[in-house]
């Protein structure tokens, strides 16, 4: 089958594809607010109708959670299972969006036309390049170039609590030759990247309690236990001055990087000084000692996401209070053990409670560190197409993010992912005015064209 008419009609077609993005981007499939629970419901309608569209047999499946998708198309050769994610982030704070966020427009900017709108580029956007991939080539060979699976997540921003159960039970169905992941970005913005290093991720909730209601500050206050006092005080010591953790065993399974990687990793010439500077940063401040890619991709974190207590509205009030809470994120490398780790950091929370206070923990998600084996000849085919593409050699390349179901496919259906995608690192995921560059959609659509006729020679 021939490539080019496949992509001269991704080319063609690019404005009714962004239409079809932007119909998906209005609908506010929030997974970790319940108050989204029937807009999730309506976005895996709408991937179900888009996939029988092109012919593709789907189907949404309930979860004591958010459904699942599935489709399946017939066809020769290898069979490929895609993964994507329809959920996307909370947008708060709501103030500091320029626009609504589930209003999604095509702006204007000095870098070029972007699409502005929450999951725009994670993961919606991205899900749609692949999906738009097979439109194309469906349209112009009337069918598509091997058998292929589409699975299609709503609970990736929560936790995943109904992914494992689900692939358990369903296990015969999705197991396939090679699970293709597109929830990654692009090198520095600009090279396109296979992905073989993911971290993992531990998450906790904390909340301490001292009296049983909050306190007039004139009258208790410096004779009662302030909770927002001894909260601060546990996790200022997380890091020491040189950025070491010091939870007990945290290091347990970190490997060193070895030579022939950290070689392949300075040749990337990562420029750091842009990465921080971009964010309004100039000096790395991880552990001392490690150079700021392996901070990113193969060390691994703690870092306090929120923390809240007492009165935090508009004005003053003098109020002690009785709760204060936080949550903390560890991003995971190696062998480190995500439930041996959560033990340990809460026996450490534990162990410096002063008297008066007590704690109550609340878990959020454990997952494991994954590597991928690139042994699989659709990876080295997958980087050809993708230099192709892009006019520039394709790296192998680690990532900061945790994107578990890379090693839930290795774990429960014994096969490798390939994870690439095509995000920038502007594009303010989780953030306020998420984007996606428009020549990130149009050339994933051609990338995974490409990767389809080289995978399916």
């Amino acid at each position: 089958m021939s490539l080019d008419p496949v992509l001269s009609r991704i080319d063609s077609e690019l404005p009714q594809a962004t239409g079809r993005l932007l119909e998906l981007l209005r609908i506010p499939s929030i997974s970790t607010d319940p108050a989204y629970k029937g807009k999730c419901q309506t976005a895996a309608d709408w991937l179900v109708a888009d996939l029988a569209s092109i012919g593709i047999e789907a189907s949404k499946r309930q979860t004591p959670g958010h459904p699942m998708v599935v489709g399946h198309v017939d066809g020769p050769g290898p069979h490929l299972l895609f993964y994507g994610h329809y959920d996307v982030q909370p947008v708060d704070p709501l103030e500091l969006w320029d626009n609504d966020p589930f209003d999604p427009q095509i702006e204007e900017t000095p870098a070029g036309k972007v699409i502005r709108g929450r999951g725009s580029s994670d993961d919606k956007g991205q899900l749609m390049t692949f999906v738009e991939a097979c439109r194309a080539w469906k349209a112009v060979h009337g069918a598509l170039p091997c058998r292929i699976t589409f699975f299609f997540e709503g609970e990736e921003e929560s936790g995943s609590p109904s992914l494992v159960p689900f692939m358990k039970e369903n296990a015969e169905e999705l197991k396939a030759d090679i699970a293709l992941i597109c929830d990654t970005g692009l090198f520095q913005s600009r090279t396109p990247a296979i992905i073989t290093m993911l971290r993992g991720l531990l998450g906790e909730q904390i909340t301490i309690t001292g009296p049983d209601k909050d306190l007039h500050s004139g009258m208790y206050g410096g004779v009662a236990r302030n909770p927002v006092r001894v909260l601060t005080r546990i996790l200022g010591g997380l890091h020491d001055d040189s950025g070491v953790v010091q939870v007990p065993g945290f290091y347990d399974g970190v490997p060193d990087l070895p030579a022939d990687i950290a070689e392949q990793w300075s040749a990337l010439d990562f420029d750091w000084q842009r990465f921080l500077g971009d964010v309004g940063l100039s000096v790395p401040a991880g552990e001392a000692g490690r150079t700021p890619l392996e901070m990113i991709w193969s060390r691994p974190t703690a870092e306090i996401n929120g923390i809240w207590g007492g009165y935090t509205g508009d004005g003053f009030k003098t109020v002690l209070p009785s709760r204060a809470s936080a949550k903390v994120s560890f991003r995971l490398v190696g062998q480190q053990d995500p439930h041996a780790l959560r033990d340990s950091f809460r026996a450490w929370v534990t162990a410096q409670l002063p008297e008066d206070c007590t704690v109550d923990f609340h878990a959020h998600g454990a997952s494991p560190a994954s590597e991928m084996s690139t042994t699989h000849p659709a990876f080295e085919a997958a980087r050809v197409a993708l230099s192709e593409e892009w006019d520039t050699d394709a790296a192998y390349a680690g990532c900061g993010g945790s994107i578990p179901i890379a090693g839930y496919f290795k774990t429960y259906l014994d096969m490798d992912a390939m994870l690439v995608g095509w995000a920038k690192d502007d594009d303010q995921i989780h953030s306020p005015n998420e984007k996606y560059d428009l020549e990130s959609f149009h050339k994933g659509i051609r990338s995974w064209a490409r990767i389809l006729d080289a995978v399916t020679k």
